[in-house]
């Protein structure tokens, strides 16, 4: 099993499809399914009936699954789209770092 490159609270950028070019953070990871939740992006819409839970129904706006390919994860230094590589430290703690600045990246 190899490292996350992508996880939970990273600022990622929608690389391809119809949020292109999008910003937003990872609300949910699914490494299994090679997927992961962006707020406010791909967006999808539900027609729900009225139930005890939900007594007006109506339209339920929520944010679907996006493949992993299909998002980058946000330069720290530029904001730009950068690749993921893995840096270890002096202390022996491995780091994620962006290749397009070398910054490291946080979480």
């Amino acid at each position: 099993m190899s490292a996350a490159k992508i996880k939970k609270g990273d600022r990622v950028v929608v690389l391809s499809g119809k949020d292109k070019g999008k910003h937003g953070v990872v609300t949910k990871a699914m490494p299994k399914d090679g997927k992961v939740v962006v707020g406010g992006v791909n967006m999808m819409t539900r027609h729900t009936k009225p139930s005890q839970a939900n007594p007006q129904g109506g339209l339920i706006k929520s944010e679907a699954p996006l493949f992993v390919s299909k998002v980058a994860i946000e330069d720290p230094k530029t904001g730009k789209p950068t690749r993921v590589g893995f840096k270890v430290l002096e202390d022996g703690t491995k780091v994620r770092i962006a290749k397009r600045s070398g910054e490291q990246i946080n979480g």
